[in-house]
């Protein structure tokens, strides 16, 4: 799980599933686009969590929200759509593909 505040907390939260490649690699880069397709969120803190599925990977991507909220069902729709950009999603695979040895 990558956070930067603890505990990690999912107040909004969107899945998708990736190939096997370096999981912090990209957590990493999912992390830093969720931030800024969502800074201007006030209280928001991004939270990904990369886990093992089989033969594949299961990516949460979401975060705490303190104090009042904005439109929780928005924000979770927005993080959806970043999940799924295809050219979001083969570049942070291209990332976290060249850490491999």
């Amino acid at each position: 799980m990558l956070t930067r505040r603890l505990p990690p907390r999912f107040d909004v939260v969107a899945e998708t599933g990736f190939p096997c490649v370096p999981r912090r690699r990209l957590a990493h880069q999912v992390r830093q686009d969720v931030w800024r397709a969502l800074r201007h969120v006030r209280g928001f803190s991004p939270v990904v969590e990369v886990a093992a599925d089989g033969s594949a990977l299961r990516l949460r991507a979401g975060g705490r929200i303190d104090g009042a909220a904005a439109d929780r069902a928005g924000l979770r729709a927005r993080i959806h759509e970043l999940l799924h950009e295809p050219a979001r999603r083969a570049r942070w695979q291209r990332h976290a593909e060249r850490g491999q040895d």
